[in-house]
């Protein structure tokens, strides 16, 4: 008798069981459900998608309450085949109770802690409950009573089937249910761009639906945040919401946004948020808190100080540890954490190259000639000057035109249009460097004069352009040169290029400046973006503290275009962007140095002093963090060698394969970068040579032939004289297409409807030249067979 399969086994058993249990099919039943994306994989410039995670079932108690798990195997499986998948899963998605399941019972792993038994056997009949599950997560959290009416509470729904990511649920749920129990602070950690506001939006929805906070403050430290909040997430809230501005307390509202200078001052009269009462809000979520809600004499502490009776919650993508702040200190330990690499993992966020760019004098240093004056007729200090002098204290000019040239350089040849934001030390590094990339660009700015536009908090035209920036439907500005504005909060879906000439000493401000670019956006091409790196910044990539490895990093030598195969603004006198409370941001000010003129000297060095970009190398950093600097060769043979013993073990998996671009793939998602090894094989030999021909030759140590030798090859052995005149003529323009395009190319039958093999007749009439399908795919497997001469 046939065993049955998955699908048979979850239709015939699993969900009738189910029912019969007392779970409703349309609201607590979901089937195959995706909850990841899988990751984005970078191969040169091109991508591709890896598999999501999928669950046979996840049930619901109510909708986003996900309480138990279903893996399901065909009854060629033991009962409990997927238990440990499923545990896997189980884990990811917050989940406590895992079954597994052949069609012929259950096996039952409750991860609570609370059973007399972790795993236990069940007869079909004897599935448990919504009811059951739901006293047991309950017993689980620890929630009872008054509790239990508020985790009940739903979403919102605004009944476009919107659901959230998974890790939202988790972050929503432990949030709601730690409020729940009494918990008055409480820190959520989720990495730029996974929706935190969203996130918060859900939060504050089911606490004051469920009316256990009924006045609610949000409290953010840029406008652009607050009003981003309001219009869009937070619309839902409609009439019951106010942002306080104009130093006006309206108490008639429940649902308060602001910005924290509006209700602080450096006067107590200019301190509205005294004119509520210490009890007035019994719910703040403060946004950023890893930037002046850290810091115990900021004025993000003093408010949350008055309204020390509220509940409290902290939302960050990168928690503040240092001797002198700490987020954990004031919060406890968060309640859920997503990091990047999981983000990146997961496939939500975008992964990212690093072009690293090493300049002779940041490196080698610069001393001036004794009595050297610079451009303004300063004696200029006779010292050595190196990167941690350049742009703060020394300017060279054609250091910035050359910075300027590589952001160009690869601009042109990538997507001359694809969103920069070029991080600098202070206001006037980024004015200096718009002008550099204006004259480097006048042909752009020709087109548009904000294709190159200095976006930083001093200058109103700037600032007004930065919506603009951030607005995927608007083309310009294309370039935004900055230095501190940029840095937090401002949510620029399409940015590809993230150019650091700033140095950056502090993992916080590292991990948001680099958190600009790892926001996916599809309908724009947006898959994965670029870091290039002027000040050794990425070397941060290297440190504990940091999450979610880099693809690649490259370091272009001094004649290679830059393509792989703020401080706070102290200039600023409003950095926030209304008028309401500049000062006080709860950021130490980067090395003491106050307003320009005041504290520090720039000289500026003009063409006299040349600079250079020095000698290439590639670099990765490997799955420890540790940084590993080989030649790309070597790191190909190492990977490659790590997957297949020996020259033989390779060509046999390569022959097996039925189709040989699946291998490919499977190389490239290991780290074997074949586009980028194409390119450096093929420039000093002048060919185009065969990811097949590329392993052997790198890994193996085998002469490498040129897709076109191989196509020229195998016409001298006549192979084609046993088919008919049309199908030889489908199989030399196979050839043809084999040399010009790759192996990939002809794996696909549709190629039978494309130019040329339409001159022959239709994918029907070439396919029965052959005798049918099954023999024309048996004579591309033949020609495969022969091409590569491989048994």
């Amino acid at each position: 008798m046939s065993k049955l399969s998955e699908r048979d086994v979850c239709s015939k058993f699993i969900t009738p069981a189910l029912v019969s249990a007392g779970w409703n099919l349309q609201t607590q039943i979901r089937e195959e459900v995706s909850f990841t994306k899988g990751r984005i994989i970078v191969r040169g410039k091109l991508h591709s998608r890896g598999k999501g995670k999928r669950a046979d079932y996840v049930l619901y108690y109510k909708p986003n309450q996900p309480i138990a798990l279903i893996e399901a195997k065909d009854q060629t499986h033991s009962l409990g085949a997927g238990m440990q998948q499923g545990l896997d899963y189980a884990e990811t998605l917050d989940i406590p109770f895992v079954f597994a399941s052949n069609g012929s019972g259950f096996l039952f792993h409750d991860r609570s802690g609370n059973a007399a038994a972790t795993e236990t056997e069940l007869a079909l009949a004897d599935f448990p409950s919504p009811a059951e599950l739901w006293q047991r997560y309950c017993a689980w959290k620890g929630l009872a009573g008054d509790a239990l009416a508020t985790v009940e509470t739903p979403y919102y729904d605004d009944g476009s089937g919107r659901v959230p990511r998974y890790y939202q649920v988790s972050a929503v749920n432990r949030t709601v249910e730690a409020v729940a129990r009494g918990q008055d602070r409480i820190l959520l950690v989720m990495a730029t761009g996974t929706g935190k506001t969203y996130t918060a939006f859900q939060i504050i929805w089911r606490l004051w639906k469920s009316k256990i906070k009924k006045r609610i403050l949000f409290l953010a430290d840029r406008n652009i945040l607050v009003d981003q909040t309001r219009s869009n997430d937070f619309k839902p809230f409609g009439p019951a919401m106010t942002k306080i501005e104009k130093r006006q307390a309206n108490k008639a509202y429940e649902i308060y946004l602001s910005l924290y200078q509006a209700v602080t001052g450096n006067e107590e009269e200019k301190n509205i948020y005294r004119q509520f009462s210490p009890d007035f809000f019994d719910l703040i979520i403060i946004d950023e808190c890893h930037r002046g809600s850290a810091a115990e004499d900021s004025a993000w502490r003093e408010i949350l100080g008055y309204f020390s009776g509220a509940t409290q919650i902290g939302l960050t993508a990168t928690p503040k540890e240092t001797k002198e702040v700490s987020n954990i200190h004031y919060f406890g330990e968060p309640v859920y954490t997503y990091s990047l690499k999981q983000g990146i993992d997961d496939g939500f966020l975008a992964p990212y190259k690093v072009v690293r760019i090493d300049i002779d004098k940041d490196l080698q240093g610069w001393r001036p000639a004794r009595g050297q004056l610079d451009k303004n007729g300063r004696l200029i200090e006779d010292r050595i000057y190196n990167q941690k002098d350049m742009d703060r204290v020394l300017v060279l000019e054609k250091r910035t035109e050359l910075v300027a040239r590589k952001i160009t350089e690869y601009l042109a040849a990538t997507d001359p249009y694809a969103k920069t934001i070029v991080f600098c030390d202070d206001i006037d590094h980024a004015e200096r460097m718009r002008q550099a990339l204006v004259n480097l660009n006048p042909q752009r700015v020709k087109e548009n004069r904000k294709y190159v536009m200095r976006i930083t908090g001093d200058e109103q035209e700037g600032k007004a352009e930065l919506d603009n920036f951030i607005d995927p439907e608007s083309r310009y500005p294309v370039i935004a040169t900055t230095s501190k504005l940029m840095t937090t909060g401002v949510d620029a879906q399409t940015c590809k290029l993230v150019v650091l000439d700033q140095r950056i000493q502090s993992m916080t401000e590292f991990k948001q400046i680099i958190g600009r670019g790892t926001r996916i956006n599809e309908d724009y091409d947006k898959f994965w973006f670029t870091i290039m790196d002027f000040k050794k910044a990425t070397e941060l990539f290297a440190d504990p503290a940091f999450d979610g490895d880099p693809v690649q990093i490259y370091e272009p030598g001094a004649d290679d275009p830059p393509v792989p195969p703020d401080e706070p603004e102290d200039e600023e006198q409003d950095p926030l962007g209304d008028g309401d409370g500049a000062g006080d941001t709860g950021l130490p000010p980067f090395g003491g140095d106050g307003p320009e003129g005041e504290g520090r000297v720039k000289y500026v060095v003009g063409g006299e002093v040349p600079v250079y970009v020095v000698a290439e190398r590639v670099q990765y950093y490997g799955p420890d963090g540790k940084l590993i600097t080989e030649s790309l060769k070597d790191y190909t043979r190492k990977a490659v060698r790590k997957e297949f013993a020996s020259l033989d073990d390779f060509l046999r998996r390569w022959t097996d394969t039925e189709k040989k671009q699946a291998l490919i793939e499977e190389l490239e998602a290991q780290g074997v970068l074949l586009e980028a090894l194409a390119e450096e094989v093929g420039k000093k030999q002048g060919k185009v040579f065969d990811p097949f021909d590329l392993i052997c030759h790198v890994a193996f140590d085998r002469p490498a032939l040129s897709r076109k030798e191989r196509a020229e090859q195998l016409r001298k052995k006549d192979v084609f004289d046993k088919y008919g005149e049309q199908a030889r003529a489908v199989l030399d323009a196979l050839l043809d297409k084999y040399a010009d395009e790759g192996i990939e190319s002809i794996e696909d039958i549709k190629i039978l409807t494309l130019h040329p093999f339409s001159r022959f007749g239709t994918a029907p009439e070439l396919i029965k030249s052959f005798g049918g399908k099954p023999a024309y795919l048996d004579a591309v497997q033949q020609l495969e067979k022969q091409l590569y001469n491989v048994g």
